[in-house]
């Protein structure tokens, strides 16, 4: 019990300075449970959706369900309306009812801007059927009675303005249709940001699937006491083998299915910022108690001197850990919970509808955070508090501090050393690799032993760092200047670890900046390179090029060609008798001028003539294919050709690696005209001297389609370095979390060196030294701490980033670039980074009283 008072004691004496501690943990474990929070809302949300809209039983075309055998011809695969008669007549249905619906489609307002999200949640259309009447409720005007109705969401009404009476029109692939808003619902649950339009059911048939007397799915429900699974049964022996039949449940979890991709990448890529958060809050803690046990060396000697034992003085100071990890984990739940409420505010205003009526926090998350928070906190006070443990009853005797281990100090650098040597070696051995796969396992190898080689080394590194940086920042103010550097390097290890905390966020910002530009540079040059079209028409989104939209493109004067590119699945046969499910890329015999694609044996243009295809040097390779071989090519949903090999591509280059391509006229043998698929994509040229003229024209004649971007190649590549610069700014808007809590260690490093140095500062005050002096002194001994960890990082994450990129190369990103610039600005950021974080020790310091401090203890 005398423990647990001291520990009690001890904990809130220093309370203040234990608070940045605790605030590290809390923003830490905030982190873990907002993340874990809002996940689990989201997976909430979307498992009351799917409960709310699915039917007891679904029956779907075999292949309904997008894959590598369904081709995207921008009609959904559908069932003949008598199949639902059929189906209410099995045993145990209560009812059933035929559904249409599409998400091939496009919905634009009289202005022709698109309607759809822009958060990447597709836009549904389906027929009125009282089906819908579950997970929706008009709330406005009247159901779509007839061709020119139409219903839309509030949610997509309110973002776009759209009220009754206003004209819609829906591009498909089937043609356009213009209709006028009839009436207006309101969801029953939360809609995480679709926008949903309602067609009366012959409208929609003819709209979305050519004709009428066709339904996408029939949804069946069953009569009172029939289970689902029974159900299923009973309409599978009713229908027969053709069909694709899922209960409730099974359809729900094909719907998860559909969301987890997004939703684990989201959560796992998170709660690894989490970690990164969590690994430099240890260097924040474990400084705090290192400081905090040498500050009470005297009064713990004295402990020991009237009889408190080794293990009793070690568990005092784990206690004082608990207690900071149980304060700052609470404290992190709680701000968790706020933190996934703000993600869901976030995510609304970028189109994803979230409603805190479905928060989610489920037991697990607490006790998650809680339990990480603890370890970590007690984890990290481990060494401190064995350190404590070893305080003999001599040290009561002395001044205060505890002599330096010089023998531990030479067996870290060397462990260090060792470790850094190892992580660059690996390094090395990465850049060297022939395959992408072995050479990021070594990559990842040499990035976490250099790392921890950096974090033992650093104590080593910072008198020689501390000094260089000294005498160009430093010198110039002077004896202030010169205090600072030595006060920065009085204690070596609290300077490395703290300049370690830091050293790790810049680290990964400057690795990725190498790489993000890098990737930036090679995809400039091989475009250069590879790309001779002048204009590229596609959709952000992915999807095809409907016939109409082509056909404007066409249309254009000042084109000297338009290029289709159509996507259409296969399974090929080698000569050997192996199969391999794959794609041709079937086009028009202009391509080899629009795409400039390297042959390692025969001619590219030879594959668009008669019965001709060309194929990959990696599948050559592989499967021993040379010019002159015969494949034997099964269409998806088509007929079985035999193709002569007549040119093999090389596989070096990123643009349209691996592709097999052959003739449009080709494939449209093999394919009956409704299983063409649209085009993925069109390329064109201007005739010569009117390429402003032609861009111009195409973007006029695609103004009715605004889901296509037409680009050159100036916009292309523009496009494609903000993409990547968004993806980085995400990753370094993350990787703030982790820079944060290395201020805040930055922070709690310099006021407890202020308590630490108490007497010594009025004794300096006493004998002239300003207010102002001391505050800059201060202020300067935290800048050379962050510029170096700053230098530490931005060293080691550069030769990350170095690496990777030879890693990249062996995929086709050759070109390796260094952003000065950004690292510039970010060594340049971390002096101002340490000017912020000395802020209030150095106004506290300034404001002691000069004779109490010189006779503190």
């Amino acid at each position: 019990m005398s423990v647990l008072k001291t520990s009690m004691r001890n904990f809130f004496a220093h309370k203040g300075r234990m608070a940045l501690s605790a605030v590290a943990v809390l923003l830490s474990v905030a982190f873990v449970s907002g993340t874990l929070v809002f996940t689990d809302t989201m997976n909430t949300t979307f498992d009351k959706l799917f409960a709310v809209t699915a039917s007891d039983v679904t029956v779907s075309p075999t292949n309904a369900d997008p894959s590598d055998e369904t081709p995207d011809t921008g009609r959904p695969e559908s069932l003949p309306a008598s199949l639902v008669e059929k189906v209410r007549k099995a045993e145990g249905v209560k009812d059933a009812q035929g559904s249409v619906a599409s998400l091939a489609v496009t919905v634009v307002d009289a202005r022709d801007k698109n309607v759809g999200p822009t958060s990447g949640a597709p836009t549904i259309a389906v027929n009125w059927s009282p089906y819908e009447l579950r997970s929706v409720e008009l709330a406005a005007g009247h159901e779509p009675r007839g061709p020119t109705d139409v219903v839309v969401d509030r949610d997509t009404a309110d973002k776009h303005g759209l009220k009754l009476g206003d004209k819609l029109r829906t591009i498909a692939a089937t043609g356009d249709f213009t209709t006028t808003i009839s009436g207006i619902v309101d969801f029953k649950v939360t809609n995480p940001g679709a926008t949903v339009v309602y067609f009366e059911t012959a409208a929609a048939q003819r709209g979305l699937l050519g004709k009428e007397g066709l339904f996408t799915q029939v949804m069946v429900d069953a009569e009172p006491g029939v289970t689902d699974d029974a159900l299923k049964a009973n309409v599978a022996a009713a229908l027969g083998d053709g069909y694709d039949l899922k209960t409730a449940a099974e359809a729900a979890d094909a719907g998860r299915e559909d969301v987890a991709g997004f939703l684990d990448v989201m959560k796992y890529a998170m709660l690894g910022f989490a970690g990164i958060a969590f690994l430099v809050g240890i260097f924040l803690i474990v400084n705090t108690f290192s400081m905090l046990v040498a500050q009470r060396t005297r009064e713990i000697g004295l402990m020991r001197a009237i009889g408190s034992s080794r293990k009793q003085v070690n568990r005092s100071v784990l206690i004082e850990a608990l207690l900071l990890g149980v304060v700052g984990s609470v404290a992190g739940v709680a701000a968790g919970v706020g933190l996934a409420i703000g993600l869901m505010e976030l995510m609304s205003s970028m189109g994803m509808e979230l409603s805190t009526d479905d928060l989610t926090v489920k037991w697990t998350t607490p006790a998650v955070g809680l339990a990480l928070g603890v370890l970590v906190t007690v984890l990290a006070a481990y060494v401190p508090a064995r350190r404590a443990g070893k305080v003999s009853p001599m040290a009561a005797l002395r001044d205060a501090g505890t002599p330096a281990d010089g023998k531990a100090g030479r067996v870290r650098g060397a462990i260090g050393l060792l470790l850094t040597g190892a992580g660059a070696a690996a390094l090395w051995t990465a850049t060297r690799a022939a395959e992408a796969g072995p050479g990021s396992l070594w990559l990842g190898l040499g990035v976490v032993l250099s790392l921890l080689g950096f974090v033992v080394v650093g104590p080593l590194l910072a008198g020689g760092v501390v000094r260089a940086l000294g005498v160009v920042v430093l010198r110039v103010f002077g004896p202030v200047g010169r205090m600072a550097e030595r006060n920065a390097l009085r204690n070596p290890r609290r300077t490395g670890a703290t300049g370690a905390a830091l050293m790790i966020g810049l680290a990964l910002v400057a690795c990725l900046s190498v790489v993000g530009s890098s990737m930036v540079a090679s995809a400039t040059e091989e475009l250069d390179r590879s790309v001779g079209a002048d204009f590229i028409v596609q959709n952000a989104t992915g999807q095809p090029v409907v016939p109409q939209a082509q056909a404007a493109v066409e249309k254009v004067p000042g084109l000297d060609h338009v290029t289709e590119y159509k996507w259409v699945d296969a399974t090929i046969t080698d000569p050997k008798g192996g199969t391999f499910k794959h794609g041709l890329a079937a086009t028009d015999p202009t391509y080899p001028q629009d795409l400039r694609r390297e042959t390692v044996a025969g001619r590219l243009t030879d594959a668009w003539g008669p019965g001709a295809m060309s194929v990959g040097s990696d599948y050559a390779t592989e499967h021993g294919v040379k010019v002159g071989d015969t494949l034997t090519v099964a269409f998806a949903h088509g007929e079985t050709v035999r193709l002569k090999v007549v040119a093999i591509t090389s596989d070096k280059s990123n643009v349209d690696k691996g592709a097999m391509y052959t003739a449009l006229s080709t494939a449209a043998k093999a394919l009956p005209a409704d299983r063409m698929p649209q085009s993925a994509l069109l390329l064109a040229s201007a005739r010569d001297g009117q390429d402003a003229q032609a861009y111009q024209a195409v973007k006029d004649a695609l103004a009715p389609y605004p889901q296509y971007k037409v680009s050159n190649q100036a916009d292309y590549k523009e496009d494609l370095k903000d993409q990547v610069g968004q993806l980085l700014n995400i990753v370094y808007g993350l990787l703030a979390l982790a820079i944060v809590v290395a201020v805040l260690g930055v922070v709690n490093t310099l006021a407890l060196s202020v308590v630490e140095r108490t007497r010594e500062i009025g004794l300096m005050r006493a004998i002239g030294l300003s207010r102002r002096q001391l505050r800059r002194m201060i202020r300067l001994e935290s800048v050379v701490i962050a510029l170096f960890g700053a230098l530490l990082g931005l060293g080691l994450g550069m030769g990350w980033g170095t690496a990777a990129q030879k890693l990249l190369a062996l995929e086709g990103l050759g070109v390796l670039e260094i952003p000065w610039p950004t690292i510039l600005t970010v060594f340049v950021g971390s002096a101002f980074v340490g000017l912020f974080a000395a802020l209030v020790p150095a106004f506290r310091a300034g404001r002691m009283n000069v004779l109490n401090a010189i006779a503190s203890e």
